[in-house]
């Protein structure tokens, strides 16, 4: 009990290191490719909820089942909002001018 504790602790510390050192420019583009990477952990949490006897880490694993899934559809979620800002906008009609009015009255009559 006392081992994972440890590294639970250390895992948080070279997290929250790494993570410190990456400029905010690439954040999001980081974040989009590491979804694999929290899929993973979404293993590890269903491993950790099923292997377990006791009802407490049961609850805790599922605990990190739901934390794992959410961080996995909102780095998608994020993803996709990122994408749709490089599409294409769509063309635009050109703006009516007086002469373009003028001559459509006219043809109309």
């Amino acid at each position: 009990m006392l081992d994972n504790l440890i590294i639970f602790v250390l895992a948080a510390f070279v997290g929250f290191e790494v993570i410190s050192k990456v400029p905010q420019t690439l954040h999001t583009p980081l974040m989009s490719g590491s979804n694999a990477i929290s899929g993973i952990t979404i293993v590890g949490a269903l491993v950790v909820a099923g292997m377990v006897g006791g009802t407490w880490s049961k609850w805790l694993g599922f605990v990190a089942l739901i934390a794992a899934t959410i961080n996995v559809v909102g780095g998608f979620l994020v993803t996709d909002r990122m994408l749709q800002m490089f599409k294409a906008r769509e063309q635009r009609a050109p703006a009516r001018t007086e002469q373009t009015k003028t001559a459509e009255v006219a043809t109309a009559s």
